[in-house]
């Protein structure tokens, strides 16, 4: 359930911190995913890390992995899940800037939605992009999300404002797309 043709899926864990700090600390990555677009510390980091991400029951995450070689190439999670309501909001990065436009974050996504519809039997899976990551937001469209609103110039970046687009999927939209 965890492996697609290029990538495969495992559990962060706490030595993931370095390689993970530095991908926090690439602009270039976090110009297209953190609103707040900060540096941080290692100590805050691995914090984070520790009380975010590995510790969190409203949480799960897992490092992307190059399937041919295990190099880790960055991270997808589903946060703030509400079991009563079977929903969770989905985020990725892909910190490794040479896999760009390879087409792992399709398929690293992909594996999270299956986990997420297909095994923990979630109603809904959300997510926010921002308007300008256009490459972001035909991706989620091909997966099937739909766009649900925009929180209108929500982000200041490089001295102008942007959208916060709202999207989602489904479980019922989601399996008839498996299954053809």
């Amino acid at each position: 359930m965890f492996v697609s043709k290029q990538v495969k899926l495992r559990k962060m864990h706490i030595e993931d911190v370095e390689l993970y700090h530095a991908w926090r600390n690439d602009m270039d990555v976090m110009f297209f995913t953190n609103p707040a677009l900060d540096t941080y510390a290692l100590s805050e980091t691995k914090a984070f890390v520790e009380g975010v991400i590995l510790h969190s029951t409203s949480s799960k995450s897992y490092i992307i992995e190059d399937k041919e070689t295990d190099k880790a190439i960055g991270i997808t999670s589903l946060i703030h899940i509400d079991q009563k309501n079977r929903n969770a909001e989905c985020i990725i990065d892909i910190g490794e800037k040479d896999y760009w436009g390879r087409g792992v974050g399709k398929e690293a996504l992909k594996l999270l939605l299956d986990y997420a519809f297909l095994e923990l039997n979630f109603h809904r899976v959300s997510l926010r992009v921002f308007s300008f990551n256009e490459r972001a937001i035909q991706l989620y469209r091909k997966l099937g999300f739909k766009q649900e609103g925009v929180s209108r110039q929500a982000l200041f970046r490089n001295g102008n404002w942007h959208d916060m687009i709202h999207m989602a999927i489904l479980q019922q939209e989601y399996m008839p797309a498996q299954e053809s």
